[in-house]
């Protein structure tokens, strides 16, 4: 059974720092393209950040670029989303996703961690 588990989120001040965490299990995360999306109320899902199963290709939202830096923890099967200088537009619940293609699709997701930005 595969589980993406996030956790991580809470309230934080604006220009404050968060670290999402996404622990995986029955997936191996350096096989698969894992991302991160958020989604606030009535906006549709957007990608935040992904990184590639060689753990060295990554890419991010323009409105976070220089802000947030996707990493990995292979011994832990871990994924992580550091997140600087948050502000208020940062509110979101996040979501932990895992894709592949080869050799058979797959597309999990997490259950979600809010992510709240305010004073």
């Amino acid at each position: 059974q595969v589980q993406l588990v996030e956790s991580g989120g809470g309230l934080v001040q604006p220009g404050g720092s968060l670290r999402l965490s996404c622990a995986a299990s029955g997936v191996t995360v350096s096989s698969y393209t894992m991302r991160w999306y958020r989604q606030d109320p009535g906006k549709e899902r957007e990608l935040v950040a992904g990184i590639g199963k060689d753990g060295g290709s990554t890419n991010y939202a323009d409105s976070v670029t220089g802000r947030f830096t996707i990493s990995r923890d292979d011994a832990k099967n871990t994924v992580y989303l550091q997140m600087n200088s948050l502000n208020p537009e940062d509110t979101a619940v996040y979501f932990c996703n895992a894709y592949r293609r080869i050799p058979l699709r797959r597309n999990y997701w997490g259950q979600g961690t809010q992510v709240t930005v305010s004073s």
